[in-house]
């Protein structure tokens, strides 16, 4: 008997899914994800990362505000000239060439394309780059 139950326990795929639901589940994986462009944002200090779809929003000050409302923290306001000012955190993306940019630098349709994850760094670590926390 005992020898019975090892041997249904390393059967994989018990019971058997039917194909057309298999392709029914994967047809809405695809679809759920079609219908998105997500991203990757992480804090430093926080413990978690979390996961945003960009497409959700119309331009900066919307994107940054939904930051703000999920990490708990205040940007500041942007200028090109100084970047974040009135806040300990700056908003930076990694682009398509892996290279690091605040948020803001570029209009909202190059960012849009070019966004691969989002990072809220602290502005003391600013200064020495991005690749140095991570």
């Amino acid at each position: 008997m005992l020898h019975l139950l090892l041997s249904k326990s390393q059967i994989v795929g018990w019971p058997p899914v039917r194909s057309y639901r298999k392709n029914a589940l994967q047809a809405k994986k695809n679809e759920a994800e079609a219908s998105g462009f997500y991203v990757k944002v992480s804090m430093d200090g926080a413990p978690y990362l979390r996961k945003i779809n960009l497409q959700a929003y119309c331009g900066y000050a919307e994107l940054l505000k939904a930051l703000e409302a999920m990490f708990r923290f205040t940007v500041g306001q942007y200028s090109e000239r100084q970047g974040y000012n009135g806040s300990d955190y700056k908003p930076i993306y990694e682009d398509k060439d892996g290279g690091w940019m605040l948020v803001g630098y570029v209009p909202w349709e190059i960012f849009m394309s070019s966004c691969k994850r989002l990072r809220i760094m602290k502005g003391s670590e600013a200064s020495r780059g991005p690749d140095s926390g991570v």
